[in-house]
């Protein structure tokens, strides 16, 4: 459990260290290059689910940051149920991965609120206002890496991946994936083996 614990703190304060240094930083809409012009830091913040969709106003937002909640208490019990039974493992590490990211973008829309002053395309956002952006519960996610690799011309030259992303969703992607290849080679081992016939 304790390797599992120290993944997940480590991943939280890695995330949650870019999206303040983000939040206090920059603009919204200001970015800059990475990785030459493939990978790219541009600030943008997501009112609602993922890709930005909203859900019922400000009463959908508690709701669905209520929902966030409960959802992270049963992967929690999910994740400390599985390490009682047995080591960590490809499954078990992936679950602390949608578990960190999960809690990471939880933090944002629980506290951002109240911790930061508005984010916008003319001031930088600053730390411990006396009044916050948003009521406890309705704070903004904050997103900031975005793949600018576009399909061929020949192909229309669209991006290949539009959306705007921040680690907690690389957490949660890779985490999926890692439960999807320790199901796939478990499944397979466990899989009859044929015995040829005469």
């Amino acid at each position: 459990m304790k390797k599992a614990l120290g993944l997940i703190l480590g991943l939280i304060a890695i995330d949650q260290l870019i999206k303040i240094w983000v939040k206090t930083s920059m603009r919204i809409g200001e970015g800059f290059p990475l990785l030459g012009n493939a990978l790219e830091i541009y600030f943008i913040e997501n009112n609602g689910m993922a890709w930005g969709m909203e859900f019922g106003g400000e009463g959908g937002k508690i709701a669905l940051t209520l929902f966030r909640l409960l959802a992270v208490g049963g992967i929690f019990y999910l994740l400390y149920d599985m390490l009682k039974k047995g080591p960590l493992n490809l499954m078990s590490v992936g679950l602390a991965m949608v578990f960190a990211g999960a809690l990471g973008n939880i933090i944002d829309s629980v506290f951002y609120g109240q911790l930061f002053s508005e984010s916008n395309r003319f001031f930088v956002a600053e730390t411990f206002p006396e009044t916050g952006y948003a009521p406890w519960l309705q704070g903004k996610v904050v997103d900031m890496f975005f793949f600018n690799i576009r399909w061929p011309e020949s192909m229309g030259g669209s991006l290949i991946f539009p959306p705007i992303w921040n680690f907690a969703d690389a957490c949660i992607s890779i985490g999926v994936a890692c439960m999807l290849l320790f199901s796939f080679f478990k499944r397979k081992d466990s899989a009859p083996e044929t015995k040829p016939t005469s």
